[in-house]
């Protein structure tokens, strides 16, 4: 099959072998799939990814950078077939999506992070079926690619346990912060302040349900509000993934606040406890998205109460994915760039 693959910290185009499914695992042509800072972390971290896997724990531990792995991990595709002994729960043809998990066959991989799972950055994907979620016929594949990522930040969402009487803070307003804010409007959370540095962020934020959205450069995202009724800030999300982000949201807010971290820091972090316990804060470390996050996520942008459509720049072919991936860190780059497989 045709790839855009990664190896040595560097993206090239070429050809790779043909994924056979085994047992449980369906065999899928990509139709889309979203590119992910993750993406981009792993052509300049790569490494350091994998050893912090191997030290504590972690879905990496077996990637090799030398060896070549096709990244895409927020894909649409349609079934082709499955291994032998599979229960076959998708009929072939179908469009899919998934967690990006294969557990199938006695494996345990993230797709686009695995040798042997490949991800939709390749013409063909591995997917385990008992993850399987199949695509509304009305849903263009793009919308379905953004499946996802938008579930990332709906399960973020409802790790702090919103409730309506809370006032939420959202630092970070890439995908991931869009996603939570779209899921507290979606639990009718209210009021919902977005900080972010960069005015195209910011504004995304108001499109996706934030009452406010200020850069923390001018006003402090933590301080009282009089355009909204000055309410103390109750739950905050960071969305960031910067070392010393806890430490400063642990200073600025105030008694009993809930934190949830949803960035993804890789680097050691410090913490005074004495200001947290003072406070009783409660932390919460936010994971990867779970069945009823895909399924909340797809009903959401099925029935259009979350648009993700502006969240869409450039559709490109397997041609562009490496230049696109070295772009996605600049806060101007779209929120999702998607590639097409089929094309080069």
């Amino acid at each position: 099959m045709k790839a855009a693959y990664v190896i040595d910290g560097a993206v090239q185009v070429g050809e790779m072998p043909d994924p056979e499914p085994g047992k449980g695992q369906a065999l899928v042509r990509t139709h889309s799939c979203g590119l992910c800072a993750s993406d981009a972390h792993f052509l300049h971290s790569g490494q350091h990814i994998i050893d912090l896997s191997r030290q504590f724990g972690g879905p990496y531990a077996a990637l090799d950078r030398s060896r070549a792995f096709v990244p895409g991990h927020e894909y649409v595709g349609e079934v082709i077939d499955y291994g032998t002994g599979s229960a076959r729960k998708v009929k072939p043809g179908r469009r899919v999506t998934s967690i990006p998990i294969m557990r199938a066959g006695g494996a345990h991989a993230v797709v686009g992070f695995s040798h042997d799972c490949p991800g939709g950055c390749g013409e063909l994907m591995l997917l385990d079926e008992d993850f399987l979620i199949e695509i509304p016929d009305a849903m263009d594949d793009d919308m379905g690619a953004m499946i996802e990522p938008l579930a990332v930040g709906l399960e973020h969402a409802r790790r702090g346990a919103p409730t309506k009487e809370d006032a939420a803070l959202v630092i970070g307003c890439g995908a991931i912060g869009l996603g939570v804010i779209a899921g507290l409007r979606l639990m009718g959370v209210a009021p919902i302040i977005a900080s972010d540095y960069h005015p195209d962020r910011r504004a995304m934020a108001l499109r996706m349900g934030a009452d406010i959205a200020v850069d923390p450069r001018e006003v402090s995202p933590y301080a009282p509000i009089p355009s909204l009724g000055n309410r103390a800030i109750t739950l905050v999300y960071e969305c960031v993934g910067l070392p010393g982000m806890l430490q400063e949201i642990v200073g600025a807010v105030g008694y009993r606040c809930r934190i949830v971290m949803g960035g993804y820091c890789m680097e050691a972090d410090s913490l005074y406890n004495f200001a947290a316990q003072n406070k009783e804060l409660t932390v919460h470390f936010a994971g990867g998205e779970k069945p009823e996050d895909m399924d909340l996520a797809l009903r959401a942008i099925a029935d259009g109460r979350i648009d993700v459509r502006p969240w869409l720049g450039a559709r490109i072919g397997l041609g562009g994915v490496g230049q696109a991936i070295a772009e996605m860190t600049s806060a101007a780059a779209p929120i999702r760039t998607v590639v097409d497989p089929r094309l080069l």
